[in-house]
């Protein structure tokens, strides 16, 4: 299908929520992505920072083929091994004691609504400005952006926001009814910021020291994406709970919550779809591909290089989670288009996301167009 007729099928039978990129995908191999016209393009966001081990790849095919022809769902009223291994396995990774698994990241945080509401009899929640946590209503309460909220206000209760990377902001926000602060390490819709010195610790003792939990979302930082498995690793915390999704089932829908010292009572949560057979299965062989391809060290060495390569520019971030200051986000990514590269834009901000297979001929590619662009 051309752009045109695509064009004019949304026109027809989508409702009016997207302002897409004028280009038809019709296949990805790696990092690359190729349109209906056969133009070959250098996939620099990934689907939103979720095609993390690159389109198509060989050992993700080999998996849902083979598992779609034994099992594509079960359902939790059953036991199936596939999801009790990588529930294993994502304890094993963030050191966290239970999980729960979610079709995307916006069930995830619903989760952790409920579960931190739960687990301390308080309703509070506080958010951070400039965040982004799902278009669910309690993902929805605890996300910053007023084209997002305003049209289906009144939001359910007890939310309120705290500048991000501000900890005397966080501190006068907490209160006697607060049962979780939710940051995320680095700001993903916002572009890619990342808060100063100590802030997610500051953070933590805040909450603890409240009698809060502390929810750290990992949606999109996870799994790689800013140079280690979970980007909270970094900055010496043990959040009680953790969002996740994206690059965890690497294009296959799947979310997960990771969580210690709390928990549900039966029958207080559930899913039809949650942690499918077909589902797991894919997410341990991306987790299995990241591990023997070293992918979150090359994460972090092709996001080193890339700032290197643009120090002339501003540009923010971590690992192959990165953000470009421009003077018109969406104009200067169309630019880029022309020139065979996709990424995508926040406001006047490039946002770089790129499968983390990504190389140095690359990140060279990369380089040199946006430094002739900008």
């Amino acid at each position: 299908m051309d752009l045109e007729n695509a064009m004019r099928a949304e026109k027809a039978l989508f409702p009016d929520l997207f302002n897409r990129l004028p280009v038809v995908l019709e296949r990805g191999q790696d990092v690359h992505v190729w349109d209906a016209d056969g133009k070959k393009y250098l996939d620099m966001f990934a689907g939103v920072a979720v095609s993390s081990i690159g389109h198509a790849h060989p050992r993700m095919v080999k998996t849902i083929s083979a598992q779609a022809a034994k099992m594509i769902h079960a359902s939790n009223w059953v036991f199936t091994e596939s999801q009790l291994t990588l529930a294993k396995k994502l304890a094993d990774l963030s050191g966290m004691e239970k999980v729960f698994f979610t079709n995307d990241g916006a069930g995830a945080v619903e989760t952790a609504i409920k579960l931190a509401r739960k687990a301390t009899g308080r309703t509070g929640i506080v958010s951070m400005e400039g965040a982004f946590h799902g278009r669910t209503m309690g993902a929805l309460s605890a996300t910053w952006s007023k084209k997002y909220r305003e049209p289906f206000e009144p939001l359910i209760p007890g939310f309120s926001f705290a500048r991000y990377d501000d900890i005397s902001s966080v501190e006068a926000a907490v209160g006697e009814d607060t049962a979780a602060i939710i940051v995320e390490p680095i700001l993903g819709e916002a572009g890619a910021i990342v808060p100063h010195g100590s802030f997610l610790k500051d953070v933590e003792k805040i909450a603890h020291d409240a009698g809060a939990l502390l929810i750290v979302d990992e949606i999109q930082t996870g799994f790689g994406r800013c140079g280690q498995m979970f980007a909270y690793k970094g900055q010496g915390i043990s959040p009680d709970i953790v969002t996740c999704a994206k690059g965890l089932g690497g294009g296959f829908p799947l979310g997960a919550v990771l969580f210690s010292g709390c928990d549900f009572d039966p029958g207080q949560h559930g899913g039809t779809y949650n942690g499918g057979p077909l589902a797991c299965e894919v997410a341990l062989t991306v987790l299995s591909v990241i591990e023997d391809e070293g992918l979150v060290a090359n994460s972090k060495k092709m996001g080193d290089y890339i700032k290197e390569g643009l120090s002339s520019h501003s540009v923010h971030g971590a690992g192959l989670m990165l953000g470009v200051d421009t003077d018109d986000g969406r104009g200067n990514a169309l630019k880029l288009m022309k020139r065979g590269i996709i990424p995508i834009y926040s406001g006047n901000i490039l946002r770089l996301l790129p499968p983390l297979t990504l190389k140095k001929e690359h990140a060279d590619i990369v380089i040199g167009n946006i430094s002739e662009v900008l």
